[in-house]
């Protein structure tokens, strides 16, 4: 039986390409300026508002795949699926920034095209490949990694990993194996929400105004966060990077709220 199509995950999606927007327009601000923090902290805060993003796309995408699986699951045909609508794409676009406008790149075709490097916001699509690959497995295991004790352990270990990440030394890892690392928890969850839809919106009711109280104070956390590290570090990762656990949960709380909210509007169609 096909599953009702959820349009509250096709608002979280644009909401999160818009904050993307946001992310590039900024950064490049910011790079103008060469990183004047103290005179364009509006253009910071910006920037670090919408560091939701690219977290939220990764369990976004776990929920989607949850949520359309059935219970027994074609490995190649779920792969055949799954990549044909991204390698075509991602491929033609590798091509034209390797050898059209990114063309100083020292790695030959196929290392960039495995590590997402002909431009730096392909990283995410190897990245997903990668959960695309996990996926059958985890789906398999699903009643394993579901349970509330393995969340907690998962949860823990993701914010000890992002927090050697940010604060002791960034991972030496390719991109899309580092992101995959620092990542896993959000597809995970994703997962879950999948098939605990009502669950959550039913708690999600309940403390909504403490969520949306939380959401300008998680903000200012943020950036104050990557702000001050940076006129410590004068390394530009204090506020570029994203995956650091006071984001983890920014992105949690924010995408309750939204996810809460474009359900209550769909009632009204």
């Amino acid at each position: 039986m096909k599953k009702l199509h959820i349009k509250a995950i096709d608002y979280l999606r644009a909401i999160s390409i818009l904050a993307v927007l946001l992310i590039h327009s900024t950064t490049k601000v910011l790079e103008i300026t060469h990183y004047d923090l103290f005179n364009y902290q509006l253009t910071l805060l910006l920037n670090q508002l919408a560091r939701f993003s690219v977290p939220l796309f990764f369990l976004i995408s776990g929920f989607v795949l949850e949520y359309s699986a059935g219970p027994d699951l074609n490995y190649w045909g779920y792969l055949k699926k799954r990549f044909s609508k991204i390698v075509i794409p991602y491929v033609f676009w590798s091509l034209i920034y390797y050898f059209l406008i990114y063309n100083h790149n020292q790695d030959n075709f196929i290392q960039v095209l495995l590590t997402g490097s002909a431009s730096y916001q392909l990283y995410f699509i190897p990245t997903l490949c990668i959960f695309y690959l996990f996926f059958p497995l985890l789906h398999k295991f699903y009643k394993f990694i579901a349970n509330f004790p393995a969340l907690i352990i998962l949860s823990g270990f993701e914010i000890w990993l992002m927090d050697q990440d940010y604060f002791v030394k960034q991972y030496s890892f390719p991109d899309p194996i580092r992101i995959f690392i620092l990542s896993y928890f959000f597809f995970i969850l994703g997962m879950v929400a999948s098939r605990n839809k009502d669950k959550i919106l039913e708690v999600t009711g309940k403390i909504k105004y403490t969520l949306i109280v939380s959401i300008p104070f998680l903000v200012y956390y943020i950036f104050n966060e990557g702000y001050v590290r940076y006129f410590k570090t004068y390394n530009i990762e204090a506020f570029y990077s994203q995956w650091r656990p006071d984001i983890l949960i920014y992105t949690l709380v924010l995408g309750l709220i939204l996810f809460y909210f474009f359900n209550k509007a769909n009632f009204h169609h």
